[in-house]
């Protein structure tokens, strides 16, 4: 079998396709959780404590003063970013959260395709039949 037929068949299998789609909306998943992390959740939380700004929490490791992290960053100052540290953590838990939901709803529906055993044959249905009727 040449190459490219192989590569066809491996194209053509239906996991590969369920993996591409499983990428292209992680992908999709993950610029959502983020706005939701960057644009919701982390302003509620500063505001909470006191009106900090998690994306301008850093440490400044070259001795400069900058007003913002932007500005250290644009004047190639070394920076310890723990605020975007903290955000990138919170997306990670709403991520494994959100992946935990999902496998636990397959897992759920595997469950209850196991528990339905599957109807007898309809040969063995005929079987049981006439054995009852021999029966008699």
């Amino acid at each position: 079998m040449s190459m490219i037929n192989e590569f066809k068949d491996f194209i053509n299998r239906g996991n590969v396709v369920d993996l591409a789609v499983g990428i292209i909306i992680g992908a999709a998943f993950t610029k959502i959780v983020d706005s939701l992390v960057n644009d919701v959740i982390m302003p509620l939380i500063g505001r909470i404590i006191g009106g900090v700004d998690f994306s301008n929490l850093y440490v400044n490791l070259s001795g400069g003063k900058f007003e913002s992290l932007d500005a250290a960053k644009k004047a190639g100052a070394a920076t310890l970013n723990y605020g975007v540290f903290f955000s990138t953590i919170f997306q990670f838990l709403i991520v494994a959260f959100a992946v935990f939901l999902l496998v636990k709803g397959v897992n759920s529906m595997r469950k209850k395709q196991e528990a339905t055993p599957p109807p007898p044959p309809k040969s063995e249905t005929l079987l049981a039949e006439i054995r009852d009727l021999l029966k008699k």
